[in-house]
């Protein structure tokens, strides 16, 4: 088989969250048909104990250490040098040295970049064959930080947004390909670097429908008596964070008021200060990591996804729509999504409206609240079978 070097910014194992779920999958197919060398590193002391899993798939591995407090310390050397954040963030002598080394040693030819702030390692290279998995346009998600924020924070994440932009430029100046998580991000892209539109496209995330089914049975972890909204994700990403302030603090209040016995479940991993902190407003419970997050998926009455900064697919969406779960959500959670009125799933962005529609879907009876459709959209258009066809045909 040819050999492949596979870049990426962050483990791709468990597939546990947005991006280690595509990560994992993209190598899980390819290396099916290539031999991979795998360079990335690993921010979370607990993933270490999947490094053998990891190197199940892969001929030969670096695998480095990212301490986060100490990477945001060395990020700052890019206000000396003019750079993104984002690139020191990521800088580590060691993985340089093995990428350079291993394609000396194995001719390797061919690299997939999995977040462009790896491309730094493979940059003005003639003899290599680069596709770059952009997965979002992430210069626009620090403009969108930057007009969540006041001073300072607002000019730090606006340069960090102009600054990544024009490395994501350099990048696709370079690339055969470089490809988004769906046609919206692209789109995107391709206004921002116009000259370079042939080469932009997507590949969409996919679901493990098999894994994510309302077929399943689960205990349930909720209250009989209970009504509950679900929101499930990783619990110290920003935009998650702002998503459940926003909704427990300006939205669900109002819901209980009209129905007394509903609760709002935030479930997932390492809750910031603020999100536990929403547990003293009644009727929202913060979980914390968990085992499994299917059951509160299968018991919740519907699943809510207020993000109000996004980019790209929204896995947490694809995986409730795959159990057949009503979601209510703003335009932000949606985006590369195309749903229709066919499907149980209502858009809005405003209190009052989110209010009214999630009321409407816990008015219903319970036996209602199993979307069929969802189901079907999901077994329909989001295959991680066809994504990994169409990834191995970028890379030829």
């Amino acid at each position: 088989m040819e050999n492949l070097l596979f870049l990426v910014h962050r483990i791709p194992y468990p597939p546990n969250k947005g991006d280690k779920i595509r990560s994992f999958h993209f190598l899980k197919a390819l290396s099916q048909h290539y031999t991979i060398y795998l360079g990335t590193f690993i921010d979370d002391p607990n993933d270490w104990q999947y490094v053998d899993t990891v190197k199940g798939y892969c001929r030969e591995t670096c695998i480095q250490s990212l301490n986060p407090v100490q990477a945001k310390i060395k990020s700052l050397t890019g206000l000396l040098t003019g750079e993104a954040l984002s690139l020191p963030y990521y800088k580590n002598h060691e993985l340089r040295k093995w990428v350079n080394g291993v394609i000396e040693r194995h001719r390797i030819r061919k690299v997939l970049i999995f977040s462009s702030v790896m491309g730094q390692y493979v940059l003005n290279r003639e003899d290599l064959t680069l596709i770059a998995d952009y997965v979002d346009v992430d210069s626009d998600k620090w403009r969108q930080y930057a007009e969540k924020k006041t001073w300072p924070e607002s000019w730090i994440y606006r340069r960090e947004s102009e600054r990544l932009l024009e490395f994501e430029k350099q990048l696709i100046s370079q690339t055969k390909a470089g490809f988004f998580v769906s046609e919206q991000e692209a789109n995107l892209f391709k206004t921002l670097v116009p000259e370079f539109e042939a080469r932009i496209g997507s590949v969409n995330n996919g679901v493990d429908t098999d894994y994510f089914s309302p077929d399943h049975a689960f205990d349930s972890p909720y209250r009989p008596e209970s009504q509950v909204l679900a929101f499930t994700g990783a619990m110290d990403y920003w935009a998650n964070v702002d998503a459940v302030k926003w909704f427990a603090e300006k939205v669900f209040p109002a819901i209980r008021k009209k129905h007394p016995d509903t609760e709002f479940y935030i479930v997932g991993s390492k809750p910031t200060k603020d999100v536990l902190l929403l547990a003293q407003i009644d009727g929202v419970v913060v979980t914390g990591s968990v085992d499994d997050v299917r059951p509160f998926i299968a018991h919740s009455d519907l699943v809510v996804t207020p993000l109000r900064i996004a980019r790209g697919i929204q896995n947490k969406v694809l995986e409730a729509m795959a159990m057949a779960k009503p979601v209510v959500a703003t335009s932000m959670a949606i985006e590369g999504i195309p749903v229709d009125d066919s499907l149980n799933v209502v858009i809005t962005d405003d209190e009052g409206p989110f209010v009214d529609r999630v009321c409407e879907v816990l008015a219903q009876d319970k036996r209602g609240n199993r979307s069929e459709n969802n189901r079907r959209f999901v077994l329909d258009n989001f295959s991680w079978q066809t994504s990994a066809d169409r990834l191995s045909e970028l890379i030829g």
